[in-house]
């Protein structure tokens, strides 16, 4: 949230150790989302309403200047209830301690209806028709429910007669977007269509697809994002989670876990049916020492390095150019997982276009590298399918992999890749599909760590364009 020219972060956190357990909730301040600064934890567990548990939430800041953090609590029971908190002290700019007022709290709680043991993650607050709203996420066996509660003084909370989304239909005008982190999945899902706050109901658009099959915001290790309005530079921008994907006994000798992924701007893409993910431009500020190649061809099974930047931090831009899309492979209509294809279509599986991309965290020789590669297929109506995937070699690690819906007309491709140091950020044809992986390189480790462009398609591949940065570390801020 903002409040009085900062930022403030605010995320689940064990102090006592790198895994699961004794959650607060930590606190961040930043001035630009990049640079930053780590407060004393601003909510722990404390009252009958949360003593086994301050879980996620979400913060508010109310037209009177006021902020409000919702919050799902575990009271003593180990029934789930919503809780808010609010600051002690409304001058301290940083907001360092925090209260739980005892008039209101628990503000909601399970009713018959309402599973108790998952009702969770309240939302920001928004105003619809004279009254304030907040979503809860809960289940009804295997079905997924966002129940809808309404207040009018931001005190008493009353849930609707039925769950905001439910009934099929289609709006106008104006786009919304509802998402929703699966628990089962640990991925991150949406649908575009229209919220009726007369209604109070939120329809997809037709076409689109509201289940595990359906578009998500990222396509790897992000999770449990929010989502807020960035008014400097008038963009709606959501931060997310990448949790380890190595074991907890690794976790514990490091001795941390968990990192927040670099926040990204959000906005419709022009067709309307998806959204476009791209990192803020805020850590521009950290770019370094920038080269550039062009017109570079590469050719099968022999990679080119992209040379005179720090491999493990590194933002690098490019542009392959496509000459033949013709002797595309044909796509099987029963390829409907892209996870499942990408394990079958792995980096060094050689097609026809593809697969070609970039490799991070390589060492000079390719013992070790991290790809994010595109396939191209043809489908029966002989329209193209772009597959996009990543995953580390010589370490067992989740590979993950998601379609592109892209305008090959002008037999182009774009990839960014963000790295830094145990993680990959990829984002696919200007965000259209994005991948975020955690990376464990051994043997590829700071100045032993370089990026390749790659092509181990048997159709030649050319790098038409490539702009890479050594990237700096965000400062911490002293206040």
């Amino acid at each position: 949230m903002c409040f009085e020219g900062s930022y403030h972060l605010f995320y689940q956190y064990n102090p006592k150790g790198s895994v699961w357990g004794n959650i607060v909730w930590a606190h961040s301040i930043l001035m630009d989302l990049v640079n930053w600064e780590a407060l004393e934890p601003a909510i722990f567990p404390s009252e009958p309403f949360d003593i086994k548990g301050t879980w996620s939430g979400s913060a508010t800041v109310y037209p009177d200047g006021n902020p409000v953090i919702y919050y799902t609590g575990v009271d003593a029971k180990g029934q789930q209830v919503q809780n808010y908190a609010i600051p002690a002290d409304i001058t301290d700019k940083n907001l360092r301690k925090w209260v739980k007022p005892k008039e209101g709290n628990p503000m909601v709680v399970a009713d018959k209806e309402i599973n108790g043991s998952a009702f969770r993650d309240p939302t920001t607050a928004w105003q619809a028709n004279g009254y304030w709203n907040i979503l809860v996420g809960s289940r009804k066996g295997s079905t997924g429910v966002a129940y809808l509660f309404k207040s009018k003084d931001k005190k008493t909370w009353t849930k609707t007669a039925r769950p905001l989304h439910e009934v099929p239909n289609t709006g106008k005008d104006v786009k919304h977007v509802l998402k929703v982190s699966l628990d089962v999945t640990r991925f991150e899902y949406y649908t575009i269509g229209t919220y009726f706050p007369d209604q109070d109901k939120y329809v997809p658009d037709k076409g689109q697809v509201d289940g595990w099959d359906g578009l998500k915001l990222d396509y790897g290790n992000f999770y449990a994002s929010k989502s807020f309005y960035y008014p400097v530079k008038f963009r709606r921008v959501v931060w997310g989670w990448a949790n380890e994907s190595d074991s907890k006994e690794e976790d514990v000798k490091k001795g941390w876990a968990g990192i927040m992924p670099i926040p990204r701007a959000v906005r419709l893409d022009p067709s309307g049916k998806q959204l476009l993910v791209w990192p803020i431009d805020d850590i521009e500020t950290l770019k370094g020492n920038k080269v550039q190649m062009s017109n570079q061809q590469l050719e099968t099974g022999k990679p080119v390095k992209i040379s005179g930047i720090t491999g493990n931090q590194a933002d690098v831009e490019v542009t392959f150019s496509i000459p033949n899309l013709e002797k595309a492979e044909p796509f099987d209509p029963s390829w409907k997982d892209p996870r499942d294809l990408c394990y079958k279509k792995k980096s060094r599986v050689q097609g026809a276009i593809g697969p070609f991309g970039l490799l991070a965290f390589a060492t000079e020789k390719l013992e070790e590298f991290t790809p994010v590669f595109f396939r191209i297929f043809k489908a029966q109506n002989n329209k193209h399918v772009v597959l996009v995937s990543t995953v580390m070699t010589n370490v067992y690690k989740p590979m993950f992999g998601g379609f592109v819906d892209v305008d090959l007309s002008d037999r182009k491709l774009s990839l960014r890749r963000l790295i830094d140091n145990s993680v990959v950020e990829s984002f696919a044809a200007g965000g259209k599909t994005c991948i975020t992986s955690r990376v464990y390189p051994t043997l590829a480790v700071f100045q032993d760590a370089q990026v390749f462009a790659f092509n181990n398609g048997t159709e030649p591949i050319t790098l038409e364009h490539a702009s890479a940065w050594s990237m700096e570390s965000p400062r911490k801020m002293n206040n």
